[in-house]
């Protein structure tokens, strides 16, 4: 069984994740536990369904695991969005974690394309 740390979108995931609690750093104090928390859980969400599911024992479940992630995705994704047009974090730059997003995104819906067309 290949370990889920040699696939790429894991890593990718993983450097989305490092990268959201770099820029959440820079939200202001009373977003702690607000769109700083979900914004974290969201993003730590990902490589660890990725993860979950390549450990699983069968195709079916690893596809289920990445529609979860792929689900984290779009949460992060919307949660970036309200973070860009807050007034208080609307000058922070997004350009890196959103590409980053996007292509982990990407690769997220190839895998399950591809995983759930040999699963059926």
């Amino acid at each position: 069984m290949e370990n889920y740390k040699n696939l790429i979108v894991w890593q990718k995931a993983l450097a989305l994740s490092l990268a959201i609690y770099t820029l959440t750093r820079e939200f202001p104090a009373d977003e702690r536990f607000g769109l700083v928390s979900q914004m974290r859980r969201c993003a730590v969400s990902i490589p660890s369904n990725i993860a979950e599911g390549k450990l699983r024992n069968t195709n079916k479940e690893f596809v289920h695991f990445l529609r979860i992630a792929f689900g984290s995705g779009g949460e992060l994704e919307t949660q970036i969005e309200i973070a860009k047009r807050l007034p208080e974090t609307a000058a922070l730059d997004f350009t890196s974690i959103e590409f980053l997003l996007n292509e982990v995104m990407r690769m997220l819906n190839v895998m399950i394309t591809k995983a759930g067309s040999s699963s059926a």
